[in-house]
């Protein structure tokens, strides 16, 4: 699976009907989520983030549909609860939760983050406490409004960066190691030299991409379209056992 990701950074798979068969069981479950739940909607109402939302075991299946591991080239593992991410028309809007920085990076630059890395303590500074071994995405709707999006060959620069940065240090110390600036400096490197790819997808297929790539969400734009409960789109990232892991492997 890595290997088929790490030059561009990003798979698409499908269209396959056992992805179909679990993005429509999802899509129901989705429904009664959305009318039931009391999670506030960033993005100046705009943005589900939805994270665990989704009622499917550690198998995957959900509904009483599996998991389309069949279709998708990953060995079978242990899931978390997916996220239900949802966008609606007009996103991003400016919110209290964001400073005018913060949402002109979204606005500008899809949001362009690398997933693992939390924002720790009062300064908000970046460390790598979830390392994901991918990340998958299963369009529950269809609608190309708001895609995914990657920066091709992201996943390369970001790892010399952060391996640069933690090799210094034991790496049983490394999810505690400070790597905002390195982090934003090869971020900036990404954006002038990596090609940014949009990809919208439709139930039935799927998106894989390579943990360490760079990636994002595009602004809703006028003229976009979509079902009324807006752009629905299931995550899975499952954990490695160590930061090193995330880094030195393929």
């Amino acid at each position: 699976m890595v290997g088929a990701t790490t030059d561009r950074g990003w798979l698409r798979l499908g269209p396959h009907p056992a992805i179909a068969a679990w993005a429509a069981a999802a899509r129901t479950a989705a429904f009664d989520i959305l009318a039931a739940t009391a999670e506030p909607w960033r993005c100046g109402g705009t943005w589900f983030v939805g994270v665990d939302a989704l009622p499917n075991g550690p198998d995957g299946a959900i509904g009483g549909t599996p998991f389309p591991w069949e279709a998708l080239p990953l060995a079978p593992e242990p899931l978390h609860r997916g996220q239900l991410s949802v966008i609606r028309p007009g996103y991003p809007q400016p919110s209290a939760e964001e400073g005018p920085a913060a949402f002109a990076f979204r606005r500008d630059r899809d949001a362009a983050h690398l997933d693992g890395l939390l924002p720790i303590g009062p300064d908000r500074r970046r460390m790598v406490k979830e390392p994901h071994a991918w990340i998958l995405g299963l369009p529950l709707n269809d609608t190309s409004a708001a895609p995914l999006t990657v920066w091709e060959g992201s996943a390369g620069i970001l790892r010399a960066a952060l391996l640069q940065a933690l090799s210094p240090h034991p790496p049983e110390v490394w999810d505690r190691i400070d790597i905002t600036g390195p982090y934003q400096t090869a971020r900036r490197q990404i954006f002038a030299s990596c090609r940014r790819v949009e990809l919208p997808a439709r139930p039935g297929e799927a998106t894989l991409l390579h943990r360490l790539t760079l990636h994002g969400v595009a602004p809703w734009r006028p003229g976009d379209s979509a079902p009324p409960e807006g752009r629905m789109i299931a995550y899975f990232r499952p954990q490695l056992a160590s930061v090193r892991q995330w880094l030195e492997t393929a």
